[in-house]
């Protein structure tokens, strides 16, 4: 079973304070923190424990300058057999297609037979590369998994729907899994297995060695344009009511009121 993992690469922004680049289009992101995206992290773990259980071999994949090779290094870690990091300076300012466009010229060079990637990403939450690069691939695909297993070249998972309701799903194999966050419980790092990595090599493949051209990637081969990016303007605040409860009970009453909230 050679599964193939698309990982990406995001600025950690939970409790940093954010500032728009110049030009407006994007947020400063020389200060911050980077990590694998969390959805991503579900998709590794799923993949080793599919590789601890049927065999077979582990790869992941980052399009990504090549400060994320710390990151793609504790992929390795977590029990991946090889990474790798694709970048040129031409990718820079592509968007969800453009990305696609990149993970199925490197997938398509390699023997797969599951590729599995997060639903969503936590920096845009677009939610559209798994299911471009299926359609690119020409496999099959599904999206917010939460249950897989594999058998007779067959893939089963469970699918959420709304309302907490889930469809269970078979399809044959190769196919693409968006899996979802709570999929697995993702395993503990140790120190061991990261110095168990540190020497491993992770090659990085530049438009050249996948076959494309400049205007293929990056604001070049784009469909999608940023025209503005901004932060939300700034609210009045909260009214701290003071006085004995039942003046602030009082007062609150009197607010809910005004904003229509009780008749």
């Amino acid at each position: 079973m050679n599964i193939i993992v698309c990982m990406k690469w995001i600025p950690d922004t939970s409790e940093a304070d954010l500032t728009v680049a110049a030009g407006a289009k994007d947020i400063k992101k020389d200060d911050l923190d980077h990590d694998i995206n969390d959805w991503d992290r579900f998709a590794v773990e799923e993949a080793v424990q599919i590789k601890e259980k049927v065999g077979g071999k582990v790869t992941v994949v980052c399009v990504a300058p090549e400060d994320s090779e710390e990151t793609l290094r504790e992929c390795l870690a977590r029990g991946a057999d090889e990474a790798f990091q694709v970048w040129s300076d031409e990718m820079e300012g592509g968007d969800g297609y453009c990305t696609a466009s990149i993970l199925a010229k490197f997938i398509k060079n390699r023997d797969f037979d599951l590729v599995l990637t997060g639903t969503l990403a936590e920096d845009d939450g677009a939610g559209q590369v798994g299911g471009m690069l299926a359609a690119m691939l020409d496999i099959p695909s599904s999206t917010l998994v939460s249950k897989i297993e594999i058998h007779d070249k067959k893939a089963s998972f469970l699918r959420e729907l709304e309302g907490g309701l889930y469809e269970s799903v078979e399809t044959d194999i190769p196919c693409l899994i968006s899996v979802a966050t709570g999929l697995n419980e993702p395993r503990f790092v140790s120190i061991r297995a990261v110095r168990k990595v540190a020497s491993i090599d992770i090659p990085n493949m530049g438009i050249e060695e996948l076959g494309m051209d400049a205007g293929q990637v990056g604001q070049a081969g784009a469909r999608l344009v940023m025209e503005e990016v901004s932060l939300p303007p700034e609210g009045e605040g909260a009214e701290i009511i003071a006085g004995k409860p039942e003046e602030s009970a009082a007062r609150l009453a009197e607010i809910l009121k005004e904003k229509g909230a009780l008749g």
